[in-house]
């Protein structure tokens, strides 16, 4: 079976067991492989929510240079208002919580920007509209 559309978006971290740790805990994700690279012994892992046939590929390189600052992001969708704001308040008491929560309506929701240990931003958000909108635009181009 092969692969169609987009699978992964990698990022380099500097510590890559905290990393893992961070997106375990802030966006439900696991590893799903593991390795050492074979040229470079660099570890990698590859993480995911099970959602999606999508990855999060994670290449321990210190020092991260060039960490996703806003407004780039990687954005995760929550099940409720309520886990949005549990992960806000325990990303407070960790220091990691960056902005928000805020309220934008639709189609950008309930979110908020929290820090990984290397500083990329991950986006936490209730009530976005991108299933509806891909949906929706998929029904117009087959009309």
């Amino acid at each position: 079976m092969s692969d169609k559309g987009l699978t992964h978006v990698a990022l380099a971290v500097s510590n890559l067991d905290a990393s893992i740790a961070f997106y375990g805990r802030y966006a439900q994700m696991q590893v799903v492989h593991r390795r050492k690279d074979p040229v470079n012994g660099t570890p990698v892992a590859w993480i995911t929510d099970q959602t999606r046939p999508f990855v999060i590929v994670l290449i321990e390189q210190p020092p991260v240079k060039h960490p996703l600052l806003p407004p780039s992001h990687l954005g995760v969708a929550c099940g409720s208002r309520e886990e949005v704001r549990h992960l806000c308040d325990q990303a407070r008491e960790e220091g990691c919580l960056k902005a928000g929560p805020d309220d934008y309506g639709p189609p950008v929701g309930y979110w908020a920007f929290l820090s990984d240990p290397d500083g990329h931003i991950l986006e936490l958000s209730h009530g976005q509209e991108v299933a509806y909108t891909v949906e929706q635009s998929q029904t117009a181009s087959h009309s």
